[in-house]
């Protein structure tokens, strides 16, 4: 079977939550042999010399990128970069700190074979541990860290598994209007369309929320469905909010969030709201 998706992660120095990414997604999946692209930027920890050991072994399309802080693409620039590498007809993108569960991805795919005529940013129900200490909220399950396990070394796959088809079966017809960054489900010709992020937030933060506002503007729909299911972690490298498993913001992470911030006020006019679900609302300058 040709499969009509193209995995995407972008990654630096997750190496351990990488790995169970990448097998997840080739165990899991209903594309199991889906084109899958790599793009590691800046790693330290080895993953560049991981992924060069296992690229036939998972079949990975590998991209790497070394030790250009001062020009990094960070994640929204490293999603465009993928992108253009992408043949087929969609893009998934993913966290590189996820699990997927079993076909996640053919379960969003349905929604655009069921509506073709409609643009789609498909995101996947998320459950993820308590590592932020907050309640859960529309589209994401928080769970306690101990009943799946907050770390790559203590994961639970077989309990998990389990899980999430029930969860799935449960809640196959929940669908929710929001979109979640980094990771969904899209058509090659509508992410080219739409631009992709926007440069002017890189490495990091509020990319995600200004690229759904474009979207809002020309007429796409964001479902956020119950029948697909993945684990996040939470922000597991140096790109996000945690060091390795210390469980503590990076202070560089403080930095991007005050300056893209900045910047996503001097493009808009204004900082973002958000409605009911905690998805972005549209500005319309």
């Amino acid at each position: 079977m040709i499969s009509p998706i193209t995995f995407c992660i972008g990654t630096s120095n997750n190496l351990n939550y990488l790995k169970l990414a990448i097998k997840s997604v080739r165990e899991y999946s209903y594309y199991k042999d889906a084109p899958f692209i790599i793009f590691a930027e800046n790693c330290t920890d080895g993953t560049d010399e991981w992924l060069l050991i296992n690229k036939d072994k998972y079949n990975l399309e590998i991209y790497i990128e070394h030790n250009d802080e001062e020009n990094r693409k960070g994640i929204g620039v490293g999603m465009n970069f993928c992108a253009d590498k992408v043949k087929t007809e969609y893009i998934m993108f993913l966290h590189a700190d996820f699990i997927v569960s079993k076909n996640w991805d053919k379960s969003a795919e349905e929604i655009f074979i069921q509506n073709p005529d409609k643009k789609f940013w498909i995101s996947s129900y998320r459950i993820q541990p308590n590592v932020f200490k907050e309640n859960s909220r529309p589209g994401t399950f928080i769970v306690d860290n101990e009943i799946f396990g907050e770390f790559y070394h203590n994961f639970n796959m077989d309990y998990f598994q389990e899980f999430a088809a029930e969860f799935a079966k449960l809640n196959k017809d929940i669908i929710i209007r929001k979109g979640e960054g980094v990771s969904g489900l899209i058509r090659k010709k509508d992410w080219d369309e739409i631009g992709g992020n926007d440069p002017l937030f890189t490495p990091l933060a509020y990319d995600d929320m200004d690229l759904f506002i474009r979207m809002q503007l020309v007429g796409f729909d964001f479902p956020l469905i119950g029948s697909s299911v993945v684990y996040h972690f939470g922000s597991r490298s140096d790109n996000g909010h945690f060091m390795n498993d210390e469980l503590k913001r990076a202070t560089k992470q403080i930095n991007y969030d005050a300056r893209s911030r900045q910047r996503f006020y001097e493009k808009w006019g204004q900082l973002p709201e958000f409605d009911l679900n905690g998805f972005v609302k549209p500005i319309y300058k």
